[in-house]
């Protein structure tokens, strides 16, 4: 008895390390619509001057090592990436390319050397305790057919206080929440893009925060981005929206059940709650859903249609209500193998007819008697909506992993069921004392007219050193 008993505590802290710092595994998964458009988005910016640009891969693994232990000294990775892509022969850039060669040229191979350092100070002012935490990055990138670039920035950089049961912070802080692994519905804070190929530390938002913990309970309260209360909402989109959030967690036996509220400047109120249950010694089960007032999302310029703009038609606005949920479940052996299955809805994705006008026009621009140059970038446009975090509002994720002593191994999938698109993922990871290595492989595929088939990048390979010092 007392060894199941033990047998069942070490696999409850398993299933919740999972959940709640899921990607320090996701070294070889990806996310669908961001990770995808930063490739779409950077060449759509190369193409037309004012298009927008794809927002950045990241993984919120780091956000559990961005701080150090108290009396530790300074840590930190010095990483080398290096990324090999093909590019996709379907969708809006292979057009455009073809049209009028090289107006969009699909991201290429780059390599990346990258320095990350994290610290914490702790003092005392008045028999007060406060710590200073930091997490910087220097990052130096050469890409095809790109000026090599070097860029420098705190992910997180946040002074807390100590109030015996409370704790106040303020600064730049990474905060991912929800218990998902594909997709997080509650992760209304950071909304860090999920799987990405390779993990980093993502940059932490600003927030002022005050939490609250106990043996079995905690409560957080966040006022994220409050530099921009004032801004204009085009100006304050997503993550950089102003917003204030509650969170409230509540652990009974083997249940942990969170609850989540947001009111953002200009989207108004949200509701959430998440589950995540260790049903037996190998099983766990979580959900998560939240219901939305307003949301942010793509939408085209009314009366685009199918002609010729002088501009991206394409806009961030503010649209109407949707609700977004996810359910998962998650086996693990005793020969350290598992297997997650995960389903999950985007009600702030486009939907199917607006998908369906998308392929209308793709085809009436590359069809179009117009001058080359001005269809060609027309239909370069038409990648923008690829930045988002699920391009499908109903996706099915399957992901299998086996963990022998220092390796680790991976594959998954997921399935878009309205056009059967697919995007698989393999990944090899060694970790040693010091250096840990790191292999990925994707594939972006399914019918030629699928959205997945359709990305920018049809294949992408990732080599990665990392050694922690």
């Amino acid at each position: 008895m007392k060894g199941s008993m033990n047998g069942h505590r070490q696999r409850r802290a398993a299933a919740a390390l999972l959940l709640c710092a899921a990607a320090s595994v996701a070294a070889a998964e990806g996310q669908v619509g961001r990770a995808a458009g930063a490739d779409a988005g950077a060449a759509v910016a190369v193409a037309v001057p004012g298009a927008g640009a794809g927002a950045g891969a990241g993984a919120d693994a780091a956000a559990s090592a961005a701080t150090d232990a108290a009396g530790r000294g300074p840590g930190g990775e010095l990483r080398l990436v290096g990324t090999g892509r093909s590019a996709s022969p379907h969708g809006p850039l292979a057009a455009a390319n073809r049209l009028q060669p090289g107006i969009a040229p699909p991201a290429g191979d780059s390599a990346q050397t990258e320095a990350e350092l994290r610290h914490t100070l702790h003092w005392k002012v008045l028999g007060l305790p406060l710590a200073l935490a930091a997490n910087a990055l220097v990052q130096a990138t050469a890409a095809e057919s790109e000026a090599s670039r070097a860029d420098a920035r705190f992910n997180e950089l946040h002074l807390s206080a100590d109030l015996g049961a409370w704790q106040a912070s303020a600064g730049r802080k990474v905060l991912g929440w929800d218990v998902g692994y594909g997709f997080r519905p509650n992760d209304v804070v950071q909304q860090e893009t999920r799987r990405a190929l390779f993990a980093r530390t993502p940059e932490g938002r600003p927030v002022v925060m005050l939490e609250q913990f106990g043996a079995e309970h905690a409560l957080a309260l966040v006022w994220a981005n409050p530099q921009r209360w004032n801004d204009a909402a085009e100006r304050s989109r997503a993550a950089g929206e102003s917003a204030w959030a509650l969170r409230g967690y509540q652990r009974f036996g083997a249940l942990d059940a969170h609850g989540f509220a947001r009111h953002g400047r200009h989207t108004g109120a949200s509701l959430g709650a998440a589950l995540a249950w260790v049903a037996t010694d190998e099983l766990e089960l979580h959900a998560s859903g939240r219901r939305l007032e307003r949301h942010d999302g793509w939408a085209i310029a009314s009366g685009a249609g199918d002609a010729l703009q002088a501009t991206n038609p394409w806009r961030q606005a503010l649209r109407g209500a949707a609700t977004q949920w996810l359910v998962g479940a998650n086996w693990t052996g005793l020969a350290q193998q598992s297997l997650m299955v995960e389903v999950w809805h985007d009600g702030t994705a486009l939907a199917d007819d607006e998908w369906d006008a998308w392929r209308r026009r793709n085809a009436a621009l590359a069809a179009s008697p117009a001058p080359a140059t001005a269809a060609a970038g027309n239909l370069a446009w038409q990648a923008t909506p690829f930045d988002a975090p699920n391009l499908r509002r109903d996706n099915l994720f399957v992901r299998l992993a086996w963990s022998p002593e220092r390796w680790q191994w991976t594959f998954d999938t997921l399935f878009a069921p309205a056009d059967r698109g697919r995007m698989h993922t393999a990944g090899l990871q060694w970790q040693g004392e010091r250096w840990r290595l790191n292999v990925a492989w994707r594939v972006n595929g399914g019918p030629a007219e699928s959205l997945f088939a359709q990305l920018p990048t049809r294949r992408s390979l990732l080599l990665a050193a990392v050694r922690a010092f």
